[in-house]
């Protein structure tokens, strides 16, 4: 994992010289390119190896061709005869119970080793936020004596197939405590670096070894066309040419680059998520990918020609639909569809690994449940990751075999997939994880010159009026924002946590936030930090650094929806402490973490300068590096956009090569040291209310009952968490209770009215009222000056952040911060709390299909009674009614 400077200032060099790609409506405009040949009279385009740079890698091409047709991938593993040969032995002498079980993937948390070995269990998850023993601080022995117990069980049974564990290890071993973090994806598509994503893999693999698992859900190849989906940073790009050349090496980092297979300092690879997850309607996730055929051959393909190129060995379904009945295309459900699993990607791309479903993705396919989905077998998923009902899915998978609803030819072929992937990994004929290179290796969980690297690499300089930097290194600066000192900010979703919500710094024992880098730096005398910026004078300071930005967020709650990309909307907080030290003396130098390009024209006004560090990681010495001059001695910021930056509030979808195309900041600026650019005074016009929010609905006059002593029709009452986010009703009796949450009924105004929520604080957790029929019009409420109005009682005030939730068909939703609302009240006392409708509006809830008009989520202890729930017209204006500032 040598990476000179030399190599690095040749890398700059280069790519400097590329032009930005044209993407028109059939694809990426350009002649053919090294290892591509475009479809001619008739023939199938193939793709093979890249075209590589000096240093050995993929290049980031010019131009890609514009394909007529679904290319065949040559790929960089060849088939074995003498593995097919042995692969056929073992299939033949397995029953159809052992078949099924070897396509079977429980999560952790619902398996046993001893139910590995009696139902033949071919592969093991742990999902984002899921641990041996539920200890977030599992030790890597921990992780090993997992490792080994299901290892032992799987050699034990009659076929002696070795089990495989997967895991998001999605930038770096990411669930595992004292692991290195590197930059998120998008982060690194700033970097335009294909060597630094290889290395990075390596060291993930290594990572992974320690701890013990064999399979890496990673990377993610989507090509994101709409900034509101809450998995852009997982994109390495709006451009295919980057996610072309990154999806390359991001396997051959994580797959080791061997041949022959997977070297046994390698892990599984997994290309994901195949296809068009980044190409959906408003960004939805989990939405409609409205692509034409040639835009999903030419955009979202491209991640994947140079994964399979690279010798990916697993591809994971998309959750996403691919449909467009204007264009004839009814895919439906990618789980589903057998054209775009088997037809293109087996077939025509020619794919000879497994096909993963994501985690309980065949219950989405129309006909299916999360335990039965023939449809999804039929299609091509060879491996079902089916977390809590795989039981039940292994007795319908085998009744619908021996009723010939799957044909047992479909059953071989994934077998025969499964154990050609298993047999090129190399696990049948390694010994238990705990005796693999680097297994139960502290050393090996640390990568973090490489990591700080990745994040010098990353960032990009958008603004430098009056070059304030590079700061001296004899500065005296003032620190201010609320993620300066906070790791959980710094890392993101993904991060321990599914969400990345839950941690603190000590979570995190090997990281450094940006204020420690800057101590490092300048030493801890000449630094001062004040996260709100109260009490200190700016002008006593020769620069003010303000280190602000998103809160982490995954896939789902990501979702911006209809809201605006508007940040001082999101998090008024931030442009709060600016106010306090933009104009008062010293230059102000705004540090901005974020997973997606954002709408800061307000923070721009403030700042001098002005740096998108993404979401860096836990080495935050690495922004520390780059803000103070002779901190490194590299050329300073080199990073470029890979995303295009908007100038308003409703600019997305936002892609170089649109007909509108008129960035703020367009994909591949980025500023060096001594340019300061051109930005100027931007406008800082704010819309009122969401993206595409319009009139109508009339004007409500009566209350929307939605919880009175009972539910009130068609609302019904439910609890959610990770034990089941589906839902579980709260019974007649007010009576409900999951592992993180229980409730029972309780006396707010009379005896019996209201529903006690208590969280025990082991997980995150909702209580809420939703009509399962889908959503309502509900825009008269907000005509109306209407609140959501409810009694409460707390019992225990939060000790984790708290929000206040209504939702238009999940993932639309909007939410207010409400942590400092319940801390506030008086404990055991009753209080009627109305939050104004226009704040939900304002955060972008979508008025017109309101399914979802209350719930309450909480990381941590909680306890409140709610009562007398609904939505009244005026109580907006009421003297009570709390304000949407006090209340984000």
């Amino acid at each position: 994992m040598i990476r000179s400077l030399a190599r690095l200032r040749a890398s700059r060099s280069m790519l400097a010289t590329l032009a930005a790609v044209v993407l028109l409506s059939g694809g990426a405009a350009g002649v053919p390119s090294a290892g591509a040949d475009a479809a001619k009279g008739g023939r199938q385009p193939v793709v093979g190896k890249p075209a590589l740079d000096a240093h050995g890698c993929a290049r980031i091409e010019n131009r890609l061709p514009a394909l007529a047709d679904w290319p065949k991938v040559e790929s960089q593993i060849k088939r074995d005869p003498s593995d097919d040969k042995r692969i056929k032995k073992i299939l033949g002498g397995m029953t159809l119970a052992e078949k099924v079980g070897q396509m079977t993937q429980p999560e952790i948390a619902a398996i046993t080793p001893a139910e590995v070995g009696q139902y033949g269990i071919g592969s093991v998850l742990n999902g984002g936020g899921s641990w041996p023993g539920r200890d977030k601080h599992a030790s890597p022995q921990a992780w090993l004596d997992l490792a080994d117990a299901y290892w032992a069980a799987s050699k034990a049974t009659r076929t002696k197939i070795p089990v495989i564990w997967g895991i998001d290890a999605v930038h770096g071993n990411s669930n595992v405590y004292g692991a290195t973090l590197f930059p998120h994806n998008i982060g690194l598509g700033a970097a335009q670096d294909p060597c630094l994503v290889r290395d990075i893999g390596a060291a993930t693999a290594k990572q992974m070894h320690a701890t013990g698992q064999d399979w890496a859900f990673a990377p993610t190849l989507a090509v994101v066309r709409d900034d509101r989906w809450g998995r852009t940073y997982e994109g390495f790009s709006e451009d295919p040419r980057i996610t072309r050349a990154y999806g390359y090496e991001a396997i051959r980092g994580l797959q080791g680059g061997d041949s022959h297979g997977i070297s046994r300092k390698g892990v599984i690879a997994t290309a994901k998520h195949y296809i068009g997850d980044g190409g959906t309607d408003k960004g939805v996730d989990q939405g409609v990918d409205p692509s034409s055929e040639a835009q999903m051959i030419n955009i979202h393909g491209q991640g994947y020609y140079g994964a399979l190129a690279a010798g990916a060995q697993t591809v994971m379904a998309s959750f996403n639909s691919w449909t467009n009945a204007d264009l004839g295309i009814n895919e439906g459900k990618l789980h589903g569809s057998e054209r775009a699993l088997t037809g293109i990607l087996k077939q025509k791309m020619g794919f000879d690994g497994v096909v993963v479903s994501d985690w309980n993705g065949i219950g989405q396919v129309a006909g299916c449940t999360n335990a039965s989905c023939a449809r999804a077998i039929n299609a091509g998923i060879d491996i079902v990751m089916v977390p809590n009902d795989w039981k039940a899915f292994i007795s319908n998978t085998v009744a619908q075999v021996e009723s010939g609803e799957i044909p047992m030819t479909r059953i071989d072929d994934a077998v025969t997939r499964i154990l050609r992937v298993k047999l090129r990994a190399g696990v049948f004929d390694e010994p238990r994880p705990s005796a693999r290179y680097a297994a139960g290796s502290a050393d090996a969980l640390q990568a973090k010159d490489l990591a700080r690297e990745a994040v010098r690499e990353s960032q990009v300089l958008l603004k430098n009026d009056h070059k304030v930097l590079p700061l001296s290194p004899s500065a005296k600066v003032l620190v201010v924002g609320k993620s300066a000192d906070n790791l959980q900010n710094q890392t993101g979703g993904w991060s321990l946590t599914w969400q990345g919500t839950g941690n603190t710094n000590a979570d995190f024992p090997n990281g450094t936030t940006i204020l420690g880098g800057l101590r490092a730096a300048l030493g801890t005398d000449d630094v001062t930090f004040s996260e709100t910026g109260d009490g200190v004078d700016p002008s006593a300071y020769d620069a003010v650094i303000a280190v602000i930005g998103e809160t982490p967020y995954a896939e789902g709650v990501g979702d911006l929806s209809r809201r605006t990309l508007e940040a001082a909307k999101l998090y008024p907080g931030d442009l709060a402490v600016l106010d306090k030290v933009s104009g008062k003396g010293a230059p102000v130098v705004t540090v901005y973490l974020s997973g997606r390009p954002l709408y800061v024209n307000k923070e721009l006004n403030r700042s001098d300068a002005f740096v998108a560090a993404w979401l860096p990681g836990t080495e935050g010495a690495g922004v520390a590096d780059l803000l103070v001059r002779g901190r490194h001695s590299g050329a300073g910021y080199t990073g470029k956009l890979s995303y295009s930056w908007p100038k308003s509030a409703c600019q997305t979808p936002l892609n170089t090569g649109d007909a509108d195309y008129d960035p703020l900041f367009p994909a591949g600026y980025g500023l060096r040291y001594g340019q300061s650019g051109s930005v100027g005074t931007l406008d800082e016009t704010s819309p009122e209310f969401a993206c595409g929010q319009t009139g109508g609905g009339g004007t409500a006059t009566e209350d929307l009952e939605i919880f009175n002593r009972a539910d009130v029709a068609p609302y019904k009452s439910f609890i959610g968490s990770a034990e089941n986010w589906g839902g579980t009703e709260i019974g007649v009796d007010g009576e409900a209770a999951h592992s993180e949450i229980s409730v029972v009924p309780s006396d707010v105004n009379v005896q019996g009215d209201g529903l006690k929520a208590t969280w025990n604080g082991s997980g995150p957790a909702q209580i809420y009222m939703q009509d399962p029929a889908g959503g309502s019009d509900l825009r008269g409420y907000l005509n109306a000056d209407a609140a959501l109005v409810f009694d409460t009682v707390v019992h225990q005030p939060p000790a984790a952040r708290t929000v206040i939730s209504t939702h238009c068909v999940y993932p639309c939703f909007a939410e207010i911060d409400a942590t400092p609302l319940f801390q506030r009240l008086p404990v055991g006392a009753k209080a009627t709390v109305k939050v104004p409708i226009s704040c939900f509006a304002t955060g972008g809830l979508d008025l017109s299909v309101v399914n979802t008009p209350f719930l309450v989520y909480t990381d941590g202890a909680f306890s409140a009674s709610f009562a007398n729930v609904r939505w009244v017209p005026g109580a907006a204006k009421d003297a009570d009614a709390e304000t949407c500032a006090g209340t984000t």
